[in-house]
């Protein structure tokens, strides 16, 4: 279906925090991972098959085939994501970092772990993580199910090792009967944890915003005229102007406000220093050029979860339309689709104006919040 006649609505994503803030640069090894992971092989969810259907304004959902969701899985998942078992200390859970009460993100710039420890990065929100095409700031995760062994087992985040959630599980009556529903009987594996976990992430879906009531649903009054000067100038894909769409996707089956590169926005930039404080995406691929570089976040419900950037930075989006506005900071890698200042898509009279049409437009952004996104009625954790 055609949209905004007369503008060419392109398909490319951007980048972000996806679950475990904690320490940026930890990945498993010898000394920080003691323990092999469980190897009682696949386990496959039984139960209840279940469709989940995306919102108004979201594209249909990619489910793993190995994965497929079950009312038991689900129900599963969303306990295990409220309780603190997961942690060392019984004192953090999943909703420590992705609180209800923000839009699923965490208000501070950088999470806090086991002990007081402080991660290095910013807590992303977990809606609409289902579209993301890998987890994680640095893309270190290519599936929910991956990802949810991350934190658990990151010595600044639960400080927990994978066997020994199990084991944990495994003394819990209670438990032992929900994975029997879940996976058939047998013994619990983390495995099971993880399936559990990322199906229910799958359930988080957040759309039917003033956004996509306009342009998905057609109601031309859901906007009021501000945001829809500043979609229009989302949309301009143009270098001198702030170029947003060329990262943070709009198609015309839904839009995901993501894509599938990481970018260089200068952020991590030290000017003074001359170096990156943080490396990105490099510390997994070892490439040089994504040195700095991030995955892009979704715009989603964007004003619930400030503050911004990988490092929790920008407290406003008036601040992260000031900093795209400037072209970035400039480094040696910097992403080939940053703005190019100075803008003049509109004349410097107009920018001010433009700034709060922008702003204005992610603000209509905000989409309904998950009925299930909250702790279960008889929550055993927080």
């Amino acid at each position: 279906m055609k949209r905004f006649a007369g503008l060419a609505v392109a398909a490319t994503i951007p980048c972000v925090l996806v679950f475990g803030a904690g320490n940026a640069n930890w990945v498993p090894h010898a000394r920080s991972f003691p323990v092999r992971l469980p190897s009682a092989g696949q386990a496959t969810p039984v139960g209840k098959p279940i469709q989940i259907k995306p919102p108004l304004g979201l594209p249909p959902l990619s489910i793993p085939d190995d994965n497929p969701p079950t009312a038991e899985t689900v129900a599963l998942g969303r306990k295990l994501f409220f309780d603190n078992i997961l942690s060392r200390d019984g004192k953090m859970s999943c909703a420590t970092c992705h609180d209800p009460k923000f839009g699923m993100a965490d208000p501070n710039p950088v999470s806090t772990g086991m002990r007081e420890q402080k991660g290095t990065r910013n807590a992303m929100t977990v809606l609409n993580a289902a579209y993301h095409f890998t987890q994680f700031w640095d893309g270190r995760a290519g599936s929910l199910e991956e990802q949810a062994r991350g934190p658990v087992a990151n010595p600044i985040e639960m400080g927990h090792s994978l066997v020994g959630i199990e084991r944990k599980l495994q003394g819990r009556p209670d438990y032992v009967a929900d994975f029997e529903k879940a996976f058939g009987p047998g013994r619990i594996t983390y495995d099971m944890v993880a399936k559990s976990i990322a199906s229910y992430e799958r359930t988080l879906l957040s759309g039917n915003s003033a956004f996509d009531r306009f342009y998905y649903g057609g109601d031309k009054t859901a906007l009021n005229e501000s945001a829809q000067r500043g979609l229009q100038l989302f949309l301009n894909r143009t270098l001198n102007g702030p170029n947003c769409v060329s990262c943070h996707t709009i198609l015309d089956n839904g839009a995901t406000f993501t894509e599938v590169r990481f970018h260089n926005s200068g952020v991590a930039w030290d000017e003074k220093a001359a170096r990156f404080t943080d490396e990105g995406r490099k510390s997994v691929t070892g490439q040089r050029h994504m040195a700095g570089a991030f995955k892009v976040p979704t715009l989603r419900n964007i004003a619930l979860t400030a503050p911004y950037m990988h490092n929790g930075s920008m407290k406003t989006l008036e601040e992260v339309v000031d900093f795209y506005f400037k072209g970035g900071r400039h480094n040696e890698f910097i992403s080939g689709v940053m703005p190019h200042p100075p803008i003049t898509i509109v004349s410097e009279a107009e920018i001010p104006q433009a700034k709060k049409d922008l702003v204005e437009f992610m603000k209509a952004l905000t989409g309904d919040t998950p009925e299930n996104a909250k702790p279960p009625a008889k929550e055993t954790g927080r």
